[in-house]
């Protein structure tokens, strides 16, 4: 089977979210099962300034877009037994960021016709073009109404999978003339709410769609999560399947992980206590290995749960605990998060940036990782913090509740804390039972075992994607 996955982003060449880490993962995981696999992505500026030197040039073709005809120049490169594409265009790709622009939608769309227009160069028809988020929304459309009268394009079908329903690529109502070019009979696709929305033609047009855990997969037809297209998702539901996604296990375990300073597994756990250590003293906290280490590692935005974070935290550092966050985002949570370290000098550590190898040492470092997500569509930082044994606290939503179980009122079962309802003392109850767990430690560290055993990898996942393209061809 011939598989190509069309994204805006893919490890190991640029990365912005849990797409990134998505689109390395899951390709490789195929690779393996002997499938042809490739995936095309924008060759955006911070890939060429990264200089990979063993990435090819194959070929140049012109790219229209209604009135306009654009270059797209044809590179490729082979890692872990996937062949990358990166198309180039230096009008659209050569930005200072990969999103963001005023013209993102023109930006997606050229790359989702050039993401078609590029197959005869690099003669790979696929069975399946699977596209992700709503960068790639446009492809089912290009092929419907371009290229499907061609023999070798006839038998593509397309999956569109939902990494966050969020994000729907606006655009006004004269998008589809101007710039796609195509016929008004795929305005009622694409129209939504006197606007052209291009998630939801693919949620229309694409053969079939999946999402990121099953959980989220029944949410999304709530008006809660579904954001705007919850009548939508349920008007083809028949269509619709929740894959759980999966973490690379290479690169996030514990006994092998260069970027933590001791190296520990799920039978041989000396190195976990000193990887705390480690970053108490790395990060100017106070060396008292009885503090519950809460840590988080997130986008600061208010999805992420961090108001029901901030109305508690004070009660929260009654208890013996420190407390470490990770990340960028709005600045009244910056702004919250350097007050509270003021407030608690040695208890608190506010890390305001994006750093990959402190990301680890705190997955490795910590007792507890608090995620209380409003929505979760999947979530992948719960299954890291499992692998490298420290206990999830989340709320039980989408990928959340599909992957943590709590353990009961004596500490038996479970592999974490769970609350149901987006309520601050909710969460502050879970993070009660979590203090008391860990003042009796043969208990927690059955309940380490439970977590480190989790099967988080991609095996399962990608057999379920496979099934599913069978089904489709």
């Amino acid at each position: 089977m011939k598989i190509l996955f069309a994204t805006s982003e893919a490890l190991p060449f640029f990365k912005s979210g849990g797409l990134g880490d998505v689109l390395y993962a899951l390709p490789k995981y195929l690779a393996k099962s002997k499938h042809q696999v490739a995936v095309v992505l924008p060759y955006y500026k911070s890939i060429k300034n990264e200089n990979h030197e063993d990435i090819e040039y194959v070929a140049s073709t012109m790219v229209e877009l209604a009135w306009r005809r654009q270059y797209c120049g044809i590179y490729t490169v082979v890692r872990e037994g996937v062949r990358y594409f990166l198309l180039d265009n230096e009008f659209y790709f050569n930005r200072p960021t990969a999103y963001g622009q005023y013209d993102d939608g023109e930006r997606f769309a050229f790359f989702s016709k050039a993401v078609l227009a590029m197959l005869p160069f690099v003669n790979f028809y696929p069975d399946v073009i699977h596209a992700n988020d709503w960068q790639t929304a446009l492809i089912p459309l290009f092929l419907d109404a371009f290229y499907k009268e061609l023999p070798e394009y006839g038998k593509i079908k397309t999956i569109f999978t939902i990494h966050n329903i969020e994000y729907q690529g606006f655009c006004q109502l004269s998008f589809l003339s101007d710039v796609c070019g195509v016929p008004d009979r795929y305005y009622t696709k694409y129209e939504y709410a006197g606007c052209i929305n291009m998630m939801k033609g693919a949620l229309e047009m694409a053969d079939a769609i999946t999402t990121v855990s099953p959980t989220y997969a029944k949410e999304l037809s709530y008006s809660f999560y579904g954001h705007g297209l919850e009548n939508i998702i349920r008007a083809n539901a028949h269509k619709l399947t929740g894959i759980l996604n999966g973490i690379d296990i290479a690169s996030y375990n514990p006994w092998t992980d260069k970027n933590i300073p001791f190296r520990f597994s799920r039978n041989q756990r000396g190195g976990k206590a000193k990887c705390k250590a480690a970053l108490q003293a790395e990060l100017g906290l106070e060396q008292n290995p009885d503090a519950m280490l809460i840590g988080m590692v997130t986008r600061l935005v208010s999805h992420k749960g961090l108001d029901l974070v901030r109305a508690v935290f004070n009660d929260l550092m009654k208890a013996n605990v420190q407390f470490v966050v990770l990340g960028l985002g709005d600045a009244q949570y910056e702004d919250f998060f350097q007050t509270a370290e003021f407030h608690y000098p040695g208890r608190v550590k506010a890390m305001l940036a994006f750093d990959a190898p402190l990301s680890h040492r705190i997955y490795a470092g910590c007792d507890l990782f608090l995620m209380p997500s409003k929505a979760e569509p999947c979530g992948l930082a719960q299954m890291i913090s499992m692998r490298y044994g420290t206990l999830p606290l989340v709320r039980e939503t989408g990928g959340l509740k599909d992957t943590v179980t709590s353990v009961d009122d004596e500490g038996n079962g479970g592999r974490g804390f769970t609350f149901q309802t987006y309520n601050a003392h909710d969460m502050l109850d879970s993070l009660w039972r979590a203090c008391a767990l860990y003042a009796k430690p043969e208990k927690w560290a059955q309940t380490m075992t439970a977590a480190m055993n989790y099967p988080c990898g991609w095996d399962q996942s990608a057999e379920q994607y496979l099934a599913l393209y069978n089904k489709l061809i």
